[in-house]
């Protein structure tokens, strides 16, 4: 068990964390999330003693060990294998077997156990790191952002491996649907506190914004009263006949809590820039084959089309040709072999990481948004720069001082400046935290020309409407026409096992008999479930009719603070019943869907 009591931090005089308690009990997995600079890392580093906190404490029960999934990588070992068994407990460093089935796991060949781990590039080197923290069996796992360089299949592999994990787990993460997936609890960072509430970041979210309007609400509500109060002190408190209650209303006025005004926390909102398409087919890519050695190709004899609209994903384990694929559509990098014919009506945006090395470093951001299009006059670049968080001042900063996902969004800001109909994407999620990928994806379901992206994510690839994926094997490309779920379901990923069943296999008797006793029971299953979802649906309705009129109530500027804080409490019991019956109706909602599916 953690226990964290009235924790704060300060980084030069300015407080990241004031004030942080909570706890972490038995076999809780909790998804620690915030803004980009809120203090997640911070935290973790202040779990595990590399940072000092200015007041409170951090307790362990007794023998606690923590395993820390942090940037700072150093290896002593010849062979990579002798690295990840440094992992394991000196008395079982001879059970090699362990260490590899977690390394092929995270995207390791067998020919890769005897290298140098020095020789490896830096995502292979972070999986290594991530591999000696996974096979030393802490009781507690604190990983940072451990899917960050990893391929699609290890990310599921890693998800697999932590839902599994008997432990405790704080996991900081940019992926909601990894996060999600794999955590009981989530710990929220907000405005310097920390929340932890039971389930995903969705019930976070919620939770934050029904706080946040009751606190508003009751804000405006005591500013109300206040100022009636002083009102009624101001008009008669200099009259011999009204001064008892002059100062009467003065000492109520005194009672009353002073509840400052929130600060806005900005949030990416935007919309791509719609460049006119009039056509169907904007590229054609024809036979491309590509390779950065003659005898080393990446990409082989691949031909598909982008269409006005479409949505497609490139995926695949890394080292496979997918962003190669993307600088071949761009124009970045020539085919060996075929073409790529695209439309000179076709505006590309175009999201890579060598765009990303390739910004300024001595420019502002303002300039370098600006550079995309000339045309742009300078408050039409400040509002750019406005729309990727970067307001006043802050656009002034040299693009050399900005972190990783601020130069993330300042290539987004780049994209904005210039009309497009076609984006090309990799990666764009690296370095973003959870509301800013909210905001992404939400603009790429707005645009309404073509996205074609590469990326890692489960979340965009289930929340983006593709209707074409290019799978990305060890010799070859393939395009599956369909969306990411029918892909899983029809094909699957070749590296994790067929599970199809043979279409020439017919059912036996026994199996035609059980099938038709499960879905009998399926019928009767349904009456009961549609009365009780009946049931539900009348008692939110009451409920949030209640709700609605203790809200409007809260208004009332007669209402004294005992009844305002009755109310308040109230509605918040409600609200947390309300929840209770929501998820209750999506539950059976789905069950019944799927009972009814197959009938």
């Amino acid at each position: 068990m953690i226990q964290v009591d009235d924790l704060t931090l300060s980084y030069s005089g300015n407080e990241i964390l004031e004030s942080v308690s909570f706890t972490i009990n038995s076999k809780e997995r909790c998804g620690l999330i915030g803004r980009n600079g809120s203090g997640k890392t911070s935290l973790l580093r202040l779990l595990v003693g590399q940072e000092t906190p200015d007041k409170g404490t951090i307790s362990f029960s007794k023998g606690y060990k923590l395993g820390y999934l942090d940037q700072h990588i150093r290896f002593s070992s010849k062979t990579v294998i002798e690295e990840a068994c440094l992992g394991l407990k000196p008395d079982e460093r001879e059970e090699t077997y362990r260490a590899e089935k977690i390394l092929f796991g995270l995207g390791f060949k067998e020919e890769e156990m005897d290298i140098s781990p020095q020789q490896m590039s830096g995502g292979y080197q972070l999986r290594l790191h991530l591999a000696k923290v996974l096979l030393s069996e802490p009781d507690c796992l604190l990983l940072d952002e451990p899917t960050n360089y990893l391929d699609i299949l290890s990310i599921r592999f890693l998800t697999r491996f932590l839902q599994e994990w008997k432990g405790e787990l704080i996991l900081i993460s940019h992926d909601r649907e990894f996060m999600d997936s794999v955590t009981t609890h989530t710990l929220g960072v907000h405005r310097k506190k920390v929340r932890k509430c039971k389930g995903g970041t969705t019930v976070f979210f919620e939770q934050i914004v029904q706080e946040e309007e009751i606190y508003e609400r009751t804000r405006a509500n005591l500013e109300k009263k206040k100022a009636h109060l002083q009102s009624f002190i101001d008009r008669f408190g200099a009259k011999a006949s009204k001064a008892a209650q002059a100062q009467s209303k003065q000492k109520m006025l005194r009672r009353i809590p002073a509840l400052e005004a929130l600060k806005s926390l900005y949030d990416l909102d935007f919309n791509f820039h719609q460049r006119p398409f009039f056509g169907k087919k904007m590229t054609e890519v024809k036979g491309i084959s590509f390779g950065y050695r003659d005898d080393q190709i990446i990409v082989h004899d691949l031909s598909f089309a982008i269409e006005n609209g479409d949505r497609i994903a490139i995926i695949g384990k890394n080292g496979y040709g997918k962003s190669t694929t993307l600088r071949l559509i761009s124009g970045e990098l020539s085919p060996q072999e075929g073409e790529v014919r695209t439309s000179e009506q076709v505006s590309i945006g175009y999201f890579g990481q060598t765009n990303i090395q390739r910004l300024n470093d001595r420019a502002t951001i303002e300039e370098e948004i600006g550079a995309a299009n000339t045309a742009l006059n300078l408050t039409e670049v400040k509002r750019i720069c406005g729309q990727m968080m970067f307001s006043g001042d802050t656009a002034k900063k040299k693009i050399a001082a900005l972190s990783g996902g601020e130069k993330s969004r300042v290539l987004i800001g780049k994209i904005l400046a210039r009309p497009c109909n076609l984006l090309l994407l990799d990666e764009p999620t690296h370095h973003l935290d959870v509301e800013s990928i909210e905001a992404l994806i939400d603009a790429l379901e707005e645009f309404e020309g073509a996205v074609v992206i590469v990326t890692h994510s489960e979340l965009i690839l289930k929340r983006l409407a593709l209707n074409k994926i290019i799978v990305c094997h060890a010799n070859r490309q393939a395009l599956f026409e369909g969306n990411y779920e029918e892909f899983l379901e029809k094909m699957g990923w070749e590296e994790e096992g067929s599970k199809k069943k043979a279409e020439h296999e017919l059912p036996s008797r026994d199996d035609r008999k059980k099938k038709h006793e499960e879905l009998m029971a399926r019928r009767a299953r349904i009456r009961p479930l549609e009365n009780e979802l009946r049931s539900i649906e009348k008692a939110i309705a009451e409920k949030e009719k209640l709700q609605g009129e203790e809200r409007e109530s809260l208004v009332n500027p007669s209402l004294d603070s005992q009844h305002i804080q009755n109310l308040l409490k109230s509605t918040s019991r409600r609200e947390k019943e309300l929840q209770m019956d929501y998820e209750k109706y999506v539950k059976i909602s789905e069950e019944l869907e799927s009972l009814k599916k197959d009938l």
